[in-house]
């Protein structure tokens, strides 16, 4: 009996061992993978810091305004001017009867939706 337990003890030990073994690689290809993870988002945040040092120089207002005036023909845009802007007082507004409800609407509260009543229904 005693011959029995020493085989299934160096049985566990081996097969614990083993299990250790797989989990230490399993564990280092993770860290690898993570690494070339953040290597790829490091490089990514350089590309697109590139990418918005471009759009502010191609969206500069000297470019544009060039722009404008040589596809003028094209486009008929014209500067904005504050003339161009009027008042809040000057926005017509739909009339006060426009949307008026013509069936009245049940509004009861779904279980849950008491939160501030205490939550009793």
């Amino acid at each position: 009996m005693r011959g029995f337990l020493y085989v299934i003890s160096a049985l566990t030990v081996v097969a614990l061992a083993f299990w250790a073994y797989q989990q230490n690689y399993a564990t280092q290809q993770a860290l690898r993978d993570v690494r070339g993870l953040q290597g790829e988002i490091a490089t990514q945040r350089s590309r697109l810091a590139v990418l918005r040092a471009e759009w502010a120089y191609l969206n500069r207002p000297e470019r544009l305004r060039e722009l404008a005036e040589i596809n003028f023909d094209r486009l008929g845009l014209l500067p904005l001017m504050p003339e161009q802007f009027g008042l809040v007082d000057q926005v017509s507004y739909p009339p006060q009867g426009f949307l008026q409800i013509t069936e009245p609407v049940e509004t009861r509260a779904r279980d849950g939706d008491n939160a501030d009543a205490g939550g009793q229904p």
